[in-house]
């Protein structure tokens, strides 16, 4: 078996402590990545990489270098080393234009960092309120069965307001009309 099938193999097995369900979601999910990844485009490959690296160390110590020698090489103090850019004019602008690619690529990186954090919270909240529907049942089922058995907690009026679904429309168009009332 070559190293990557071998590898991959691995990350799927389940660890003896994770339950069968949390390992196979886990696979899903890292394989969703690995997919989300190939499908990324050049560009978008290319500013993630120019943001991974400018912000790096090894980015600060480059930067270092060659600002500190054209500080030092235009100050007049190195024998031999004219000043050619006495106003440091030169470098201000230099800097100002990497500045503005720079913010460009990491703008471009977080644009896309934020669509994926949508999707993940689209997730979220579809599987949220699919664990809402599923508690709801059981509560309906669970008191259904403790009525045919006489059980009297079987009539806590508390439990009618449990047994509805959630409806998040109603619970959105509430949180706005909160808010508007709190301004």
């Amino acid at each position: 078996m070559p190293p990557s099938a071998d590898r991959r193999a691995h990350e799927r097995a389940p660890p003896s402590d994770v339950a069968d369900v949390v390992a196979r979601n886990i696979a899903a999910l890292l394989e969703r990545r690995r997919h989300d990844e190939a499908r990324r485009a050049t560009p978008e490959r290319a500013a993630d990489a120019i943001t991974r690296f400018a912000g790096s160390m090894r980015f600060v110590g480059i930067h270092l270098v060659l600002f500190g020698a054209w500080v030092v090489g235009n100050l007049g103090v190195v024998p031999g080393v004219r000043q050619f850019d006495p106003g440091f004019t030169v470098l201000a602008m230099v800097a100002s234009v990497e500045a503005i690619f720079l913010s460009t690529f990491v703008l471009i990186s977080q644009n896309r960092m934020q669509a994926q954090a949508d999707k993940r919270a689209d997730l979220d909240l579809q599987v949220s309120l699919l664990a809402e529907h599923e508690v709801t049942q059981l509560i309906t089922l669970v008191r259904e069965m403790a009525r045919r058995m006489g059980i009297e907690q079987a009539r806590d009026p508390a439990l009618d307001e449990l047994a509805q679904d959630v409806r998040p429309e109603v619970v959105l168009t509430h949180m706005e009309a909160s808010e508007r009332g709190a301004e």
